[in-house]
């Protein structure tokens, strides 16, 4: 399956797991890789020596290309970056942030740099900034999101009439038919979240991973967007920040009700009642974990099937 994001990255399928805080650690990447997509380490929720241990465990687990997502807006990320290039990391996604920043500076040390956003203007701003590829992310992605609520089926054609470079399509994708909805749309690659959290190797706690495949539609919500906007499930802390709206919140409100490490203590912790639970509408879809190898073959397998259907 041969476009311009598995030679970019020089992967078997177009394929990207997305760099999740508190699931995306070394094991689940090693994983994707090995399958033939592109496995994304999620530094945003490590310190930077953790990140370097679960840099070196990925080397050694696989000898296929993965990369390492940075969420701008966390603290510690020069020294992040540092420790990225130290290592030998050759891809790494950046997001919520400037990509001014740091794209030249990775591309001078050999570094492929792909920027997330959720608009069109960001996208052009990217490609601007000299990222090698974009990915796109739709309203109905898990976790940080975007404020203008754009889904991913108009985001995509739309980024795609303004860009030359690579595309990847995000937000409500886990199935063939889905990633071949978004390459249709005018993807070259898809990029894939909540799917992959609900697998083996996922480092979720596994009463969030069994959370995952109980969420209906209509059972996550975008919230939170005076701090960092982001989706989660329906839950007590949920429910608690919807009655403290009521009161129309200053932000130093809201930020005192979300206080710190409230993501971990739902997604790694396994806290369902005080915790964030970060995922996607595309929930819905997902009923069982299983092995991440058997996750990619099987889209791919639906992908194939699918597109063969309409040849």
């Amino acid at each position: 399956m041969k476009n311009r994001i598995t030679e970019l990255f020089s992967i078997k399928y177009p394929m990207i797991q997305a760099g999740m805080v508190w699931n995306s650690g070394w094991k689940l990447a090693s994983a994707v890789s090995n399958a033939g997509g592109l496995g994304l380490i999620g530094a945003g929720s490590m310190y930077p020596e953790v990140l370097r241990e679960h840099i070196q465990k990925c080397k050694k687990a696989t000898n296929k290309p993965f990369g390492v997502n940075i969420p701008m807006l966390y603290p510690n990320v020069e020294e992040i970056i540092q420790i990225i290039i130290d290592e030998g990391v050759k891809i790494v996604f950046t997001s919520a942030g400037n990509p001014k920043t740091w794209t030249s500076y990775l591309k001078e040390k050999g570094i492929t740099v792909v920027h997330v956003v959720s608009s069109v203007k960001f996208a052009i701003k990217s490609e601007e900034a000299g990222v090698d590829a974009i990915v796109a992310e739709g309203f109905e992605a898990g976790g940080h999101n975007g404020r203008e609520e754009t889904t991913t089926f108009a985001l995509i054609p739309m980024v795609k009439e303004k860009l030359k470079i690579p595309l990847i399509a995000a937000g409500g994708i886990a199935t063939g038919r889905g990633m071949l909805a978004a390459m249709v749309l005018g993807a070259d690659g898809v990029q894939i979240g909540s799917r992959f959290v609900a697998s083996n190797e996922s480092s979720a706690h596994i009463n969030f991973k069994n959370e995952v495949i109980k969420t209906q539609d209509g059972d996550t919500q975008l919230t939170l967007k005076e701090l960092a906007p982001v989706r989660l499930i329906r839950n007590q802390f949920y429910n608690e920040l919807q009655e403290l709206y009521k009161s129309k919140p200053t932000v130093d409100e809201l930020r005192e009700k979300l206080g710190r490490g409230r993501a971990k203590k739902g997604m790694f912790e396994g806290d369902l009642v005080n915790g964030e639970l970060e995922v996607g509408q595309i929930a819905g879809l997902i009923h069982v974990i299983k092995p991440a190898a058997e996750i990619v073959e099987e889209i791919i397998n639906e992908f194939n099937m699918v597109k063969k259907s309409f040849c």
